[in-house]
């Protein structure tokens, strides 16, 4: 840096510090305290950090008898989470839990999952957050490679664990009131853990926690994500372009274990919000408890929203949300008429988020945004540069489609097993295709290792998976490419009716809003989409099709003049 350069930087200092404080005032999350909670709050982030361990400790200063969770329990209080967790760390360590070791967390979104992630910071130990919709194998698989020293979980799988070689365990939820026999004895569970410890305050560590995040394994095996406490940039980020306040009641009905569930729970540690949980997602009863508990947001993925909307009318009309002004929706894509169907129905609140495990937040589309253009993925917030390269990584102009990379404080480390995604002049590749239009609004066409050639036109089957969504009898759609010998690759959609409609109407409704080329050559009807646990369709097992014996699939023959797709 030279003298030239200081003024400019000094200004650009002045002007981060500015929005810092409007972003958060505006929140409300600077409001006045006492010298002396201010001195020990002050004093707790300094020892503890930003991450759960400091974050939750701040609450418990701050506000020690406010209620902070709310799961199907009752409620817990911020000071009670403080000691719960200050007595589980005593004896995990006795446990064998050290510093730098990693603990493996499967549980769902109950006060357990806040006891065992802060318990385990507390301790200065990393926290894997596993996937509830694991498979036996796979979750074999991730912990033979991630090696944890322990592994706190649910009852209900402790039957999928059996094959892991992972001698201590912990029950976060039991389902009775007793103990529950494993596959080698009984194992202790976290209820009888926090009520037999000392419950006083512990001596921070010399590390700080890192939390691993696994990626949605939609294309193959799951990897690690771990990041480092990303500090008051990451709420503000948020908070830029999605208004949530201090002291709200929020449902989290997404994946605690997910990136955008575990967001929130990272938010309510800045905004002093009250979690509200549930174990499990039923659509009219995450409507319900987001009703009756009062809360002004509601933290969701796009599959939760659709299953809402898809319930009978009469269940629909029973329910009020004029309470809730933000509903926040991330973690896959978000198809445009399930948009405004929500908002013409719940009103203008709600938010898409769209990012990565790796990238965290790249764009963050408003009701404006959803309102004007239901297909864009909505604006960079705060702190976030997003760029569209060419495959030689030169800039591309508004309105040609390249490669989606992504510049901010929230950058993943790179994978726990190696690896990385690519970076370029310090931006990162969210592994996606997109444009921005003339209004600076990302669009994101999917993957890009998901588009086609066929017939040497591209396809991107996000559009035709739109495209059919729209359609009134069509409730669930995933599209995706599969080899073809005369065209290289054609498209394959396969789609979940929610009435009488045939591939013939669903190749015509294509044929009228795309390009013929676009037309799916074969469309395959099933019950139900394989999903994972936060709501992505596994693509993988739709492109293993061929492969199974079902007498059931159902296939077309090409058409006449239909194009290559």
């Amino acid at each position: 840096m030279t003298a030239r350069d200081l003024p400019s930087m000094l200004a650009a200092r002045a002007s981060g510090v500015a929005t810092t404080v409007r972003v958060l005032g505006r929140a409300g999350v600077i409001r006045p305290h006492g010298p002396r909670t201010l001195v020990d709050i002050g004093r707790l982030v300094v020892r503890w950090g930003t991450g759960p361990a400091g974050g939750f400790a701040t609450l418990a200063a701050r506000e020690p008898h406010r209620v902070g969770v709310v799961d199907e329990l009752g409620e817990l209080t911020w000071g009670e989470l403080q000691r719960r967790s200050n007595s589980l760390a005593r004896a995990l360590a006795e446990r064998g839990v050290r510093e730098g070791d990693s603990v493996a967390v499967m549980c769902r979104n109950h006060r357990g999952f806040i006891d065992a992630t802060v318990a385990v910071a507390k301790l200065g130990a990393d926290i894997l957050y596993l996937n509830t919709a694991f498979a036996g194998p796979q979750l074999v698989d991730v912990l033979e490679r991630e090696a944890p020293s322990m592994v706190i979980h649910d009852e209900e799988f402790t039957g999928l664990l059996a094959g892991a070689d992972i001698e201590r365990r912990v029950l976060a939820w039991t389902d009775g009131d007793h103990g529950a026999d494993g596959a080698e004895g009984t194992v202790e569970t976290l209820e009888r853990l926090v009520t037999a410890y000392d419950e006083s305050d512990l001596h921070p560590p010399a590390r700080h926690a890192r939390i691993v995040i696994l990626t949605s394994g939609t294309t193959g095996a799951p990897k690690g994500a771990p990041r480092k406490e990303a500090g008051i940039d990451a709420a503000v980020s948020l908070l830029s372009r999605m208004p949530l306040r201090a002291g709200w009641r929020t449902h989290i009905a997404a994946p605690l274990f997910h990136t955008w569930g575990f967001a929130h729970l990272a938010l309510a540690m800045l905004l002093g919000s009250t979690v509200v949980l549930r174990r499990t997602f039923d659509p009219l009863e995450a409507l319900r408890t987001t009703q009756a508990e009062r809360c002004q947001s509601m933290v969701v993925i796009p599959v939760m929203l659709q299953r809402m909307l898809a319930l009978d009318p009469e269940e629909l009309a029973d329910v009020d949300l004029s309470r809730v002004e933000v509903v926040a929706s991330s973690g896959s894509a978000l198809p445009a008429t399930l948009a405004q169907t929500w908002m013409d129905r719940f009103g203008d609140n709600l938010y898409n988020i769209y990012g990565s495990t790796e990238v965290a937040y790249a764009s963050i589309a408003t009701p404006e945004d959803l309102r004007a253009d239901p297909t864009s993925a909505g604006k960079p917030p705060y702190g976030t540069v997003v760029k569209i390269l060419d495959d030689a990584g030169h800039e591309l102009p508004r309105g040609e489609t390249g490669r989606i990379f992504v510049g901010n404080g929230l950058l993943f480390e790179g994978y726990t097993n190696g690896g990385s995604k690519e970076v370029v002049e310090g931006l990162m590749s969210s592994g996606d295709l997109g444009w921005f239009d003339e209004a600076d609004r990302l669009h994101v066409a999917g993957r890009d290792d998901d588009m086609i050639v066929s017939g040497g036109e591209n396809v991107f089957p996000q559009e035709v998976e739109d495209c059919l969504f729209a359609h009134e009898a069509v409730e669930e759609v995933a599209a995706l490419g599969v080899v073809d010998e005369d065209y290289g690759q054609r498209l394959r959609a396969f789609v979940v009716r929610t009435g009488e409609v045939s591939e013939d109407d669903l190749r015509e409704h294509v044929k009228a809003h795309l390009a013929r080329f676009k037309v799916p050559r074969e469309i395959i009807f099933l019950d139900e989409l394989p999903r994972n646990a936060t709501g992505k369709v596994l693509k993988r097992e739709l492109a293993g099709w061929d492969s199974r014996d079902d007498q059931q699939q159902q296939k077309t023959k090409k058409k006449d003049g239909e194009g290559p797709a």
